[in-house]
């Protein structure tokens, strides 16, 4: 593959991720997911790398599915490079929370639930769907070609639903739990350093605030308009 020295430099920080056979599968995933156009399946992407007839391309499907590789570490990799263009830039480390809801349906499809859609519903009409929820930790970072800044994903936690807890057993995690230990593991990575969280109305809430004064980060999200304030913030 023709790359420039730069993204070699870049892919090669995470490359103590994988074994050898396995980061060579890895790569041509990587830079076909960046290539790709419309949906960025393994299929898409092997046509975009023009190995639509390789006749072992299951191999590349066991890369996501089978092979041993820990995408915590990834995420960790992945938020120090964010971070670093973040201090380089001399702003504030801004992590944004958010969920998504991944449309799925299906007898195979595990953790799914019934959710709110955000993109379909209205004040009035609440559409609702079936599918995964994902939450979604972003670092807020300003781009030379954009007005606006971006927030670019380095951790991504799947939530299972209540129903789906129930079924198999398993206590149930409320969205802003798994905040909780997200801001937990995202503080250790950081050393305790000084950072921000922001997140909308769901994240306005008592013990979310306790955790992240806990962990030296400051709470920024929506209150209610009825919302009663009986003390001053410390900070």
């Amino acid at each position: 593959m023709n790359i420039t020295i730069s993204m070699v430099m870049l892919l090669s920080v995470f490359a103590s991720l994988f074994s050898k056979p396995v980061w060579e599968l890895a790569q041509i995933l990587i830079i076909g997911a960046v290539l790709c156009q419309g949906p960025q399946t393994v299929a898409a992407i092997l046509r975009t790398m023009g190995l639509q007839y390789e006749k072992t391309f299951c191999k590349y499907h066991r890369v996501l599915n089978r092979d041993e590789w820990s995408g915590l570490k990834g995420a960790k990799f992945l938020l120090g490079m964010l971070v670093y263009l973040a201090v380089n830039l001399g702003i504030p480390i801004m992590i944004i929370v958010d969920e998504t809801i991944e449309r799925r349906k299906g007898a195979k499809i595990k953790a799914e639930g019934k959710y709110r859609d955000a993109v379909r519903s209205t004040e009035k009409n609440v559409v609702k769907c079936w599918g995964l929820k994902w939450i979604c930790m972003m670092v807020l970072i300003p781009l030379p070609w954009s007005e606006r800044p971006w927030a670019l994903p380095f951790l991504t936690i799947l939530a299972p639903s209540k129903q789906s807890n129930d079924e198999i057993g398993k206590k149930h995690k409320t969205t802003v739990g798994w905040t909780i230990q997200a801001i937990d593991i995202i503080s250790r990575w950081l050393s305790y350093g000084v950072w921000i969280l922001i997140g909308d109305g769901v994240y306005a809430c008592v013990e979310l605030a306790h955790s992240c004064n806990a962990n030296n980060v400051t709470l920024i999200s929506r209150l209610r308009t009825d919302v009663r304030l009986c003390a001053f913030s410390e900070k």
